[in-house]
């Protein structure tokens, strides 16, 4: 008998994903299914029906038999009163269904039916809950069902889609099929949705369907609204490799999770009735000006779910960490986790009391009102706890839902009763990486701890009781969401991992940036940056030649000539000039791009408000600039604020930037994180960005846009080698690589006690008064002699007891919430030290530079803009180190120097240099060879744990080493390192100096 080869044709991929929803052998499906019977006779409860393509109705955009069969099954006297044998009637009751779907959307009248005439119709029954008999058998009456070769359109050209799934007759969803071994990919299905698929026929209108789909073997990929070529589809995949794609499936192909599990019975009826919505947006006025109709991505409805499953497993007590790259839709993925979390089942009793939602934007605040308005009456619902009081109140109330923001909190917590802290809660916490610190998660903590407090309490008790308030309480569970996990955040609500390796924290799940910039959800903010260097002299402006402190002199002039009007006038022009003739020209975004510049102060962003000002109008430009910033600053000899320079008021600036004439925002440190705004397309930054900021700086121009097809960075004072470590750990997923040492509270504790400058009964007597409420009259003599002992430190030590002193409050603060047992003693001197250090004066120090901008001035300055370079990352996880316990501090002794000897350093830094390449030699002087020895684990061990004179010997090796791994790329500096000993000695105390001082706490 011959072999028949496998059957790799688009029909049989086709019949395959009919076989995965209905449970059928893909053999039982045929080529010809209007010719059968439907295949009802294959269907288990959680299976799809296959449809007929005979069936589909073009005109209203319905499976009748369906639907029929549907109100037959569940509302028999509906349909025998709606009589749809009569033509007249069945048109009109057709007629005023079609239009409700137009006008509502199917969700929503899935969700809450339609009035037709006297008659409530209902369209869909929910899933049940546990134990409901009834409700789950109306549920398994819901009819879902799939048709293959729908003949959609009412014109001649009788086109036809591959898929249409059904329930009760009403389409949700629209699906073309393609297989890459016929040459034809996902791709393909996209232009064939923009290219033959009119949006004005009704099954493809706007809200008619919920997703449709271009799915080939390999991607699946969606879209919500077709417009034609304007169509914008996204992915819909799992992820591979921390990256775009899917990974193999050992038991078919990689798209088949797209059926068995996104689009199976259950799975697909929970996304209709909890995720998919259509959300209106409305202007000042109330005016609906945009219809935006939700579908969760991938990543969105696999977090929630996944959350929601391990607290239907383990209940409360419990941290979770999300990092989901910025501008991955947190919102939503927020918003339907709180909805969801509402009476979520542990055990078979409710998981939580409350969700408190904590975050740092109002438009989250406003994101997660709009979502559960679809599923629930809000007022009923929903909290806002807007001042004082607010919180205790909403608890009282009852309402499932409270929504604050951060900077509100610390006082709504101190409302709270005691009668809450037997509750159970979830704290979702928006940006993790900035409402998490020790402070503010106390005071959460404490307010919603279990512990009751007794009648008589000792000193002792009230110690335990605060300890236990900071730490991770077993009554709440936490879900922390960041793009950005530092180390704190990584080991407060990071899975622990131990092996024979150590300890690490990895988050519970993970959306990387390496795959929302391969999916392209995101912009890839570093695939186009561009560094811009700037050349200045300086030239003395007295006759005498004064001396000051090299080191702060040095840094004075940096600032003076960056900020200098001549400066800032042409960094404007080279702007303004490049966004002109880059950008509108090439009308990147549609014509529609807008441009954020970055600056280092309030001060410069309002010199640059007006330089761009005056530049705009000579180049007789249409376009203008917006400035943000907080707060009334003087500026030429008058108060200004935000609204008297833009000329509208500060809370109208984000809608403002969206409309012309304006397409300039500069901003101090507004708008630099949280701000999601996709016409942003390029940014000027000319303020130093280094970590978690420089990613979230320039992240604002990564949010997605249809017309959106790059980015572009013009960094006036940043090193490109600054932004590639400040962007590693966070392109794939972030793991700590350890943990902190609680030792390190122990040695800073010892050498507190060396100090002399309190005694344990200072401490004890202190605390206890402390803790007993006693007037200040009483803590503060106590506190004011332990203040005097300080005094008569000498200066050195003074600032190390100083730095130890904070850097024990602060560690402790951290450790005592993640500690599984705590240390009374701990506790009492970080309560002790709390109070005592406001008392501690710092050290008087004269500024041995004052004066020095009054004796120079700027004699030239010009910008010159490099090559635009994609910077790659590396493809691997991105490590973090610990927190480290760093302790003492000490003030470098001032380098005086001649102030012709300072301008002749400064111009030799930033003028001209005479090596071959000066850029080049510059780089490696004043960031890579630095950076190198700073990353030495020798020289880190020393900085943290032994003193400068050992630190140093350490750091001058593994400078020496980072020197002879450079010796091939700049002979000519390796040459004048080794044979000039005054070179050489110049350059390791200025690049210690660098590390060394820039690196500890501080005071």
């Amino acid at each position: 008998m011959p072999m028949r080869p496998s059957d790799v044709s688009e029909g049989a991929f086709e019949r395959r994903a009919v076989a995965l929803l209905t449970g059928r052998p893909i053999e039982a499906v045929t080529d010809k299914p209007e010719l059968d019977e439907g295949g009802e006779h294959f269907v288990g409860p959680d299976d799809w029906i296959e449809g007929r393509a005979a069936d589909y109705d073009a005109e209203h955009a319905l499976d009748i038999p369906q639907l029929v069969a549907f109100l037959q099954a569940t509302q028999p006297d509906i349909l025998a009163a709606l009589d749809l044998d009569n033509a007249v009637k069945r048109r009109a009751f057709l007629a005023r269904l079609a239009g409700e779907l137009t006008s509502r959307g199917v969700v929503d009248v899935l969700r809450k039916g339609v009035r037709h005439l006297h008659h409530r119709v209902r369209l869909y029954y929910p899933t049940p809950t546990s134990g409901n008999l009834e409700a789950a058998r109306v549920f398994a009456a819901n009819r879902f069902s799939v048709t293959r070769q729908v003949r959609y359109s009412r014109d001649e050209t009788r086109r036809a889609l591959d898929l249409v799934l059904f329930v009760n007759g009403l389409p949700v969803a629209t699906v073309e099929l393609k297989n890459s071994l016929t040459r034809q990919t996902w791709r393909d299905a996209v232009e064939q949705y923009k290219r033959d698929r009119d949006p004005r026929e009704p099954l493809l209108q706007f809200g008619r369907c919920v997703v449709h789909f271009a799915v080939d073997d390999v991607e699946a990929h969606m879209c919500t609204e077709l417009k034609g070529k304007d169509s914008w589809f996204l992915p819909f995949n799992r992820g591979w490799n921390d990256g775009a794609g899917n990974p193999p499936d050992p038991s078919g192909v990689k798209t088949d999770y797209l059926w068995r599990e996104t689009l199976a019975k259950r799975s697909l009826a929970n996304i209709l009735e909890a995720y998919a919505q259509i959300v209106e947006r409305r202007d000042e006025r109330g005016r609906v000006v945009k219809r935006e109709q939700i579908f969760p991505r991938y990543h969105q409805l696999d977090v929630v779910r996944r959350l929601l499953a391990d607290v239907g497993a383990k209940g409360a007590g419990q941290s979770y960490l999300i990092q989901h790259s910025a501008g991955s839709g947190k919102s939503n993925s927020i918003a339907w986790l709180a909805h969801q979390l509402v009476g979520h089942l542990n055990g078979g009793q409710v998981a939580f009391d409350s969700i408190v939602v904590v975050t740092d934007r109002t438009n989250l605040d406003k994101q997660i009102t709009a979502t559960i308005k679809q599923f629930a009456q809000v007022d009923k619902v929903v909290g806002h706890a807007d001042r004082s009081g607010d919180l205790k109140r909403l608890l009282e109330e009852g309402k499932s839902i409270i929504i604050t923001l951060i900077h509100k909190f610390p006082l709504i917590l101190d409302e709270i009763g005691n009668e809450h802290r037997g509750r159970r809660f979830a704290l979702l916490i928006d940006e993790a990486h900035s409402s998490q610190g020790g402070g503010m998660a106390g005071a959460v903590n404490q307010a919603l701890s279990t512990v009751e407090r007794e009648e008589e309490e000792t000193v002792e008790d009230r110690i335990v009781r605060m300890m236990e308030g900071r730490r991770l309480l077993p009554n709440a569970s936490y879900f922390a969401f960041t793009a950005t996990p530092k180390n704190k955040t990584l080991e407060i609500f990071g899975a622990r991992e131990e092996d024979a390796e150590g300890v690490r924290f990895r988050p519970f799940h993970v959306y990387t940036m390496k795959q929302a910039i391969q999916e392209r959800f995101i912009m890839d903010v570093l695939a186009s940056y561009t560094p811009v260097r700037s050349w200045y002299r300086l030239a003395s402006t007295v006759e005498e030649d004064p001396e000051y402190d090299a080191r702060k002199a040095m840094k004075k002039l940096r600032a003076y000539v960056e900020g200098h009007d001549h400066a800032i006038r042409k960094k404007a022009e080279i702007m303004i000039d490049h966004f002109h003739d880059h950008v509108l020209a090439r009308r990147l975004v549609g014509g529609k791009a807008r441009a954020l510049v970055a600056t280092g102060g309030i001060e410069r962003a309002i010199a640059y408000f007006h330089a761009f000002n005056d530049y705009l109008a000579e180049r007789k430009s249409p376009w203008k600039a917006i400035v943000a910033f907080s707060g009334e600053h003087e500026n030429r000899g008058v108060k200004v604020t935000e609204a008297s320079l833009n000329g509208f008021p500060a809370n109208k600036i984000e809608a403002m930037v969206r409309t012309d004439p304006y397409r300039f925002l500069i901003v101090a440190d507004k708008f630099l994180t949280g701000y999601d705004e996709p016409l942003l397309h390029t940014m000027y930054v000319d303020k130093p960005l280094s970590g978690v900021k420089a990613v979230q700086t320039l992240s604002r121009l990564n949010r997605a846009h249809p017309q959106k097809s790059g980015t572009f960075v013009l960094d006036f004072m940043n090193e490109t080698e600054t932004i590639v470590a400040a962007f590693a750990p966070y392109y794939r997923t972030t793991v700590l690589s350890g943990e902190t040492d609680p030792n390190r509270l122990n040695d800073l504790e010892r050498r507190l006690e060396e100090a002399q400058v309190f005694t344990q009964a200072d401490v004890d007597l202190v605390v206890e008064r402390f803790l007993s409420g006693a007037d200040r009259g009483a803590l503060d003599p106590l506190l004011d002699a332990c203040a005097a002992a300080y005094g008569r430190l000498d200066e050195d030590g003074q600032i190390a007891f100083k730095g130890d002193a904070k850097a024990f409050v602060r560690t402790y603060g951290f450790l005592a919430m993640i500690m599984p047992a705590g240390q009374p003693a701990w506790e009492k001197l970080a309560t002790f030290l709390n109070l005592l250090i406001p008392k501690l004066p710092a050290p008087r120090e004269e500024d041995l530079a004052a004066g020095v901008l009054d004796a120079v001035d700027m004699d030239s300055y010009r910008a010159e803009v490099e090559a635009a370079m994609a910077i790659t990352l590396a493809d691997a996880d991105g490590p973090v180190e610990p927190v480290t316990v760093g302790g003492g501090g000490e003030r470098p002794d001032p380098q005086i120097e001649r102030l012709s000897v300072i301008i002749e350093e400064f111009n030799a830094q930033f003028a001209n240099l005479d090596w071959t390449d000066a850029d080049r030699v510059r780089r490696m002087i004043d960031e890579e060879l630095p950076a190198a020895a700073a990353a030495d684990s020798a020289f880190r061990n020393a900085r943290e744990n032994m003193d400068r004179d050992t630190a140093r010997l350490e750091f001058d090796a593994a400078f020496r080493r980072a020197m002879n791994a450079r010796m091939g790329d700049e002979m000519t500096l390796y040459k004048v390192f080794m044979d000039n000993p005054a070179f050489r000695g110049w350059l390791l105390e200025r690049a210690f100096d660098k590390v060394y001082f820039e690196s500890r706490p501080g005071l």
